[in-house]
């Protein structure tokens, strides 16, 4: 496993020194997200014919891990870096942070996120890894995480997609379906697939490794370039509105709305 692991650093790495040329000329550093899935859906595949073991495990979390990979990576293409207007906030707010040390600083970023990809491909070899010489009820529990998961990230994705194509809605909010649970109802599901993988592993010497996805995730989401960098956005664009609903709705888990203070006021 390590050696295939070390392998997919050195491709990675290699790319992020490519897309990190390219960015320069283009001033867009929404290719590293793109680049960043996709190749975790590559290694998720390759390592099917890495190593030996369980061969229907070993397709199903390869396969599955891909999809999702795959799926994510060309919604990003399409809806960061293809139809946007501009860089996406985050990288922005990178850029105004970082000054003249923007672009050594942004070639350590794409090789952390080479990192990054090392680290959450794991807990998929783990599932394909996993010697248990028969589909369990675990497996069974996974597929249905995953397929919840997925499900539930096209749609937030996509209800969010259909609310910025309406010209009225252009300075608001969208508390749109899923949206008016979750303030980030992709990233909650995004975050809810990577445990898929957590019981895949279930029966596997290094099971515990597999928590690294959920664990790393819900970090990366509250800490580092997720919701903060989102929500500081959000608020310098649409001010007023989107503190009302950051009174009404949840942060991550889908949870009912409440009434803002500016409504219990008026009460």
């Amino acid at each position: 496993m390590l050696d295939f692991l070390g392998m997919g650093f050195g491709i990675t790495s290699v790319l992020m020194m490519v897309l990190w040329g390219i960015q320069q000329r283009t001033g867009d550093a929404g290719i590293v997200d793109v680049a960043w899935a996709a190749m975790i859906g590559v290694l998720a595949l390759g390592f099917v014919w890495w190593f030996d073991g369980y061969a229907p495990r070993q397709w199903l979390v390869g396969i599955l891990g891909a999809v999702w990979a795959f799926r994510l990576a060309i919604h990003l293409l399409v809806d960061r870096v293809l139809k946007a207007d501009e860089e996406d906030g985050r990288y922005q707010m990178l850029r105004a942070s970082w000054g003249e040390n923007t672009q050594r600083n942004m070639f350590f970023f794409f090789q952390v996120q080479a990192v990054f990809v090392i680290v959450f491909v794991v807990p998929i070899v783990l599932g394909q890894m996993n010697g248990v010489a028969e589909l369990h009820i675990w497996d069974g529990l996974g597929v249905g995480m995953w397929f919840v998961a997925v499900v539930g990230e096209m749609i937030a994705d996509g209800q969010l997609a259909h609310w910025r194509r309406q010209p009225e809605n252009k300075g608001k909010t969208c508390r749109a379906g899923l949206w008016q649970y979750s303030r980030h109802p992709n990233y909650f599901f995004e975050w809810l697939h990577w445990w898929s993988y957590v019981l895949w592993s279930v029966g596997s010497a290094y099971f515990y490794l597999s928590f690294a996805g959920p664990v790393l995730m819900l970090f990366l989401l509250f800490r580092v370039t997720g919701i903060p960098y989102t929500e500081k956005r959000a608020l310098a664009s649409r001010g007023e509105d989107y503190r009302r609903y950051q009174e009404e709705t949840s942060v991550f888990l889908p949870l009912p709305p409440k009434a803002s203070t500016e409504a219990e006021v008026s009460v």
